[in-house]
């Protein structure tokens, strides 16, 4: 599970203006990042404009999810993940995301030009394990844990009276 690209786009009016972006794309050879990161900028912006305000989806494209949430100040937020990311994290750090950005940048819908947004890169690096950003994800894997553990005590309950010698 990893995340690629998480982006803040302008989408009030076309085309699409990218206003920021993180990329996370060491696991690509140097040759061919800029490729890739020229492909997310581009399909970005394409989903960020064909989004209704107020609309969320999630695209796949080959190896790629593209999480989408258009505000309806006219801004939009994109995760490009692999396919195994699930779906209810991004758009949890989604959510995050955009409300911190709005917070800080009131004006950004009206923008056409960059615009910092340093925490971008911390979101991009602590929510590469999506257990980190949903706390359903996190009670799940305990509970998963806890389980095993279980069964595990259940089984070896189940053999010792088998393995112990008949008193009689």
């Amino acid at each position: 599970m990893k995340l690629l690209y998480l982006g803040i786009l302008q989408n009030a009016q076309a085309p699409a203006v990218e206003l920021c972006a993180e990329r996370e794309l060491s696991s690509y050879s140097r040759f061919t990042r800029g490729n890739i990161s020229e492909f997310m900028t581009m399909f970005s912006k394409t989903v960020a404009e064909r989004t209704k305000q107020g609309q969320r989806q999630d695209i796949q494209e080959q190896d790629f999810t593209f999480h989408v949430y258009a505000r309806t100040q006219g801004i939009a937020g994109v995760i490009i993940s692999d396919n195994e990311y699930p779906s209810l994290a991004a758009h949890q750090v989604l959510s995050k995301m955009l409300d911190e950005f709005l917070a800080l940048n009131p004006n950004a819908p009206s923008s056409r030009e960059p615009i910092p947004f340093a925490s971008l890169k911390t979101y991009i690096q602590a929510y590469q394990d999506p257990h980190q950003v949903d706390s359903i994800l996190k009670i799940q894997k305990e509970l998963d844990e806890t389980k095993i553990v279980l069964h595990k005590t259940i089984e070896s309950v189940g053999v010792r009276p088998e393995s112990m010698p008949d008193p009689g």
